[in-house]
Order: structure tokens, then sequence, then C-alpha cells
């Protein structure tokens, strides 16, 4: 069950909420429909519900709120507009990353995938899907948690018919199975035709609450839809001849000159009257016409003078509009009057009137971060084919720049072997490693998979170190892979008798991964503090165009002192005692951090490091 109580959007200067004081409840087992007229704030009513934006008010799932929730996907399923996601992921690719978000087994994909209709479409790519194919994918997005509830903004606006009733039979469906479904639209023939409780809100206010036979009864008629060039004339005649007749005919003239919307009478009745008076008609046809949120024929609810928002009888029934008017309590109906400035008071049978509390502050959460993080990220990073372009263009990148240093002859072996010539800021690899960690950031800002719309869920720490570990990785495996290509390469081509194993091999080793990985977390850090993609490659080149050279110019004088013995001072602080061979790897490290490129790239991430926490801190940022 859904309980939405006293939403109120955050009030700007100068304008009213887009939601005031909304209360409703949506059934399990029931299709609700939250009809508004566009602007009216149903999209700002449910982005309250899902705690997208500041507010006030409260809404339970099953008597808890959002986040409250243990495991949200399990308990809400959410469409908001087209699927979110890299237009280039497949359909199969962008569910099985979801799952890794979502808790559950990949199989799911495959399940979801026939339950809407999509098994053919699996390698189709999201970008290329038309407008119902992604609905689909979108309502297999929802499910994947086997939430409880559903939550959908105007889902079939734009579909055809066919694909509309398709996607509404789901929704039945799922409500059949006890599920709570609730969607929003701005169609009232739709919410009759597909919903079994009705919540009518005009100005982010609530002005019926029925079930769907009392809203077809009191909010849609039937009527004739006459077009005429002489309709003002045809008017006349018909409301005359009724009145003749004593017949309860309502003649309305809509917004176009030349049409009518005749209430109480047929096509024949109507279309006789025209012919007896010689009048030519170019347009009869019966339909159903909207009697709009106040009950009147186009006409809206209207504001009374004392601040109050008055509901027509038509509107919210005969029982509760005599409740209002004459002041007493009908049995089993509740009156609430909701002032434009304050909370509302609520009437209740047999209790005084009383002010109802003030809702509770509603504070933008981001979402909780994936479930199985690395399991995503690997996900995300190879279900694109931009990820295996990079690492292809710089292995040839690499081999080919190893080739001319080396037919030069004038460049140190493990330059050549590194693909590192003097005019270059950086090798390929790093090059490459960086690029592949601005996107692992980037593209989560730029296609929000994780929760569309909520904020700043890439910064969750989870999500961070399972981006630290698996950009990590990738940039060993680009620097595990371009040496032995590189120098296999060189024998190939250039033979192997100048190839030799440098003495300082380990430490090389060594300085080309920290070098590579170094590059692959400051891309990816950069990223994610200025979320986009192109201020984590600049990054990666400021290491050594920027940072390198403020290195260079400090001053000369330390490099007189030695730092022999540094492990000795170290072992005497620690409580531990570790092996002696670790003294060699630490005096190895250090002697590649005091180098101008390692001292310049362990300053800028530290910096990245820190930026990033303050502002994932202001974020209130949770794992």
């Amino acid at each position: 069950m859904l309980q939405a109580i006293g939403l109120t959007s955050a009030r700007t200067r100068g304008q009213t909420p887009a939601v005031d004081d909304l209360t409703f409840d949506a059934e399990p087992g029931c299709v609700t429909a939250l009809l508004g007229a566009p602007g009216s704030g149903k999209t700002a009513a449910l982005r309250l519900m899902l705690e997208l934006e500041p507010g006030r008010g409260i809404t339970y799932f099953r008597g808890r709120p959002l986040h409250r929730v243990p495991r949200p996907a399990g308990e809400v399923g959410v469409v908001l507009g087209d699927v979110p996601g890299h237009p280039a992921r497949t359909v199969r690719g962008q569910l099985r990353m979801l799952c890794a978000v979502a808790g559950t087994p990949a199989s799911r994909a495959d399940e979801l995938l026939a339950a809407v209709g999509l098994a053919g479409l699996g390698d189709q790519r999201i970008g290329r899907l038309s407008l119902g194919m992604d609905r689909r994918l979108a309502l297999a997005c929802a499910l994947l948690g086997d939430p409880h509830t559903l939550l959908l903004d105007d889902p079939v606006e734009g579909l055809p018919p066919r694909e509309a009733d398709w996607l509404h039979g789901m929704l039945r469906s799922h409500a059949e199975r006890g599920g709570t479904v609730l969607f929003a639209t701005s169609d009232p023939k739709e919410a009759a035709r597909s919903a079994g409780h009705v919540v009518t809100i005009d100005g982010g206010r609530l002005v019926a609450d029925q079930d769907g036979a009392a809203f077809s009864r009191t909010r849609l008629r039937p009527r004739v839809a006459v077009r005429s060039p002489h309709a003002a004339r045809l008017a006349a005649i018909v409301s005359r001849e009724a009145r003749v007749a004593r017949r309860s005919v309502e003649v309305v003239a809509e917004a176009a000159g030349n049409q009518l919307s005749v209430y109480g009478s047929t096509c024949a009745e109507v279309g006789d009257a025209a012919f007896r008076h010689g009048l030519p008609v170019h347009q009869l046809a019966d339909e159903v016409g909207d009697m709009g949120p106040g009950g009147t024929a186009g006409a809206p609810a209207v504001d009374g003078a004392d601040g109050t928002l008055e509901v027509s009888a038509l509107a919210v029934g005969p029982q509760r509009a005599a409740a209002r008017t004459s002041g007493t309590a009908v049995p089993g109906v509740s009156s609430r009057t909701a002032t434009a400035d304050g909370p509302a008071a609520v009437s209740r049978p047999g209790r005084p009137v009383a002010r109802r509390e003030v809702p509770p502050p509603i504070r933008r959460r981001p979402a909780r971060g994936p479930l199985w993080p690395v399991r995503y990220e690997l996900r995300r990073l190879f279900g694109v084919r931009s990820t295996t372009v990079i690492m292809a263009v710089v292995l040839v990148a690499s081999v080919g720049l190893s080739l001319l240093l080396a037919r030069g002859g004038r460049a140190p072996l493990a330059h050549v072997i590194a693909a590192w010539p003097a005019l270059l800021p950086l090798p390929p690899v790093a090059l490459g490693a960086g690029l592949l960690g601005a996107l692992s950031f980037g593209d989560e800002f730029r296609y929000p998979a994780v929760a569309a719309g909520r904020g700043t869920v890439p910064r969750r720490l989870g999500l961070l170190l399972a981006k630290l570990v698996v950009s990590g990785g990738v940039a060993l495996l680009l620097a595990a892979l371009a040496v032995p290509a590189s120098v296999e390469t060189l024998r190939i081509v250039y033979g192997g008798d100048w190839l030799h194993l440098p003495s300082n091999a380990v430490s090389l080793a060594v300085s080309w991964s920290g070098l590579t990985v170094g590059c692959a977390w400051a891309g990816l850090l950069a990223a994610g503090v200025f979320r986009v993609a192109a201020a984590g490659i600049a990054a990666v080149l400021a290491v050594p165009v920027v940072m390198v050279p403020l290195v260079e110019r400090l001053p000369k004088a330390s490099t007189a002192r030695s730092m022999a013995g540094l492990p000795g001072r170290l072992r005497e602080l620690a409580w531990l005692q570790w092996p002696g061979e670790v003294d060699r790897w630490l005096l190895a490290a250090v002697r590649i951090v005091v180098q101008p490129v390692g001292a310049a790239l362990a300053l800028s991430l530290a910096a990245l490091i820190c930026a990033f926490l303050f502002t994932s801190l202001r974020g209130r940022v949770r794992w």
C-alpha cells in the first residue's frame, strides 16, 4: 500500500508550490491513476514520493518511507521518462548491468526480456529503439527487483493505441498479483479505461479521490460533437427545441468558433434539427466529453473568496458536496479544506476540527549505490565498444611509436619499450588509462544509468572503490600488454640482439605500473569531482604539463640531505617487525615517488582525493 501524506513542494520566492498539501492512498491489487492537466503537479508529486526533490510530507511504502527501505529496488519500480543509459549499450547489457544494481542474478534480465516482448531484441542498441520498445525496456528495468509498487509518469504518452493497451495490460497484471500501481496521466479517458481508482489534482491540490465507476459517472459524459459554419445559430435552435420538448440538453461552444458540444442529445436529434432549418453540418459524432476537474464542461475548479479551494458536487460526488455545503459529517466520508497559507484542517465524524500537524521535511537523498558494485562496474565498462576500441588503439599506437623510436637509435631502451618519445607528455598507455578512468565517472553523469535524476549517486564510496579497483586493473592490463607487444614487434622487425634486460628492470616495472594506474585514478577522480570526462582528461595532461615543471622548480637544496636509514627509522616507529626484504621495496618506492613525474602524480592524486572527499561529504555520501 502506498500512502502519500501532506506532500508539499519547496516554496520559491514569488511562486506557489507545484504540489500543495497532497494526501491520498493507493491500494494494493488496484491500478491508481494520478490525473491532472499538464502543469498540475503530477510529476512533482511523484518526485516528492521518491525523495528526489525537497519539500514537506511523507510517503509510506507498505508502512516505511523510501529511505528506510533496506532494498528499494525490491519495493519500488520507477519509470520516469525514457530509459537512461548509454545509447551504444545493448538492451541485454543494460538489464544485466542494472541487475548488479538491484542485486539480482543476471538470468533475471533474460526472463524480463521475454516478459515484455523484447526477447528477439536483446542485442539491439538502446539508441536505435523505437518509442514503444523503449517503454517496454523501461518497464523491464522497473521490474528487475520484483518490486511491490510501480510508479510511472505518463507511461503511454506518444504511444500508438496497441502499445498503450499492452502496457496497461501489464500494469493490471501486476496489480492482480497483489502489487500497487500508480501512474500519472493527463487523459481522463485513459484514467477511466485503465484505473480502478482515480486521484484528480489541479494546481498541485487534491480535487477528487474516487473509484473508477464514480469517476466515469461524474467526470465523463457522452456528448455529440458538432462542427458547422453556423454553429451559433444551430446552438440556439437545439436549445430552443429542447426547452419546448422539456428535455435536459446542454449546448457548449468550444474554443473554436465553429464547434459545439451537445450534452443530453443524440446525433440523430441534432442532425434532424440542422436539416429542418437548412444548416450545413461538417461533423457529427458521438464522443465522451471531459467535464473538467471542477465538474463543469471545460471549466476548472475556482478558488473561493476565503482562500479555500472549492470543489463542485460533480467532481467529488453528491454526499461529499452535501457535507461541505451543509457543514455536517457524512458517515464514511472525511472532509478537508486546504487553505493557501498553511496546513489543512481535517474534519472527521465524531471529532472536533483540529489543525493537522506540519508534515515532516523531505530531504533530497541520493539513491543507494549498486549492491554489487564491482560487477556493475565491469559490465558498465565492457558493455560498450568504446572500451575495447580505446584499448586496441592504445596498443597499436604504443607499438608504432616503439618502432619509430628504435629506428632513430637515440632513445634509451626503457623509453623505446614504453613508447615514450620526448615530444609526448605521457606514453600512449598512460594516456589511454587516464581516458578510460575519466570515462568511468564521466559516463555516469552523462548517461546516468545507476539512478536517473538522483543527484550524486556516482559519489558513493562503495562505487568509488569499485571504480578504483576496476580502472586500476584495466591500467595494469594495458601496461602488461603493451610491453611484450612492443618487445616482440621490435624483435621481429629489427632483430633481438640489441634487446637485453636492464639491471633495474624491477624498479622500471614498478614505475611503469605506478604511472599507468596513477593516470587512471587521476582521470577518474577529476571526472568525479567536476562531473565531466573532459575534466579527467585535463587532469591527466596537467601532471606532465603543469605539475612536473612546478616540482622541478622546487629548491634543490633539499637534495643535499640523504634518506639513508629511512627503513630503520620507520621500523623503530612501528610495533610490528617486517622482514628485511621489505626495506628494499620501501626504498625503491621512495625513489620512484621523489622523481619529478612520480612526485607530480602523487601531489595531483592527493589533491583530487581531498577534493572528492570534500564534495562527497557535503552531499552526505553513504555506502
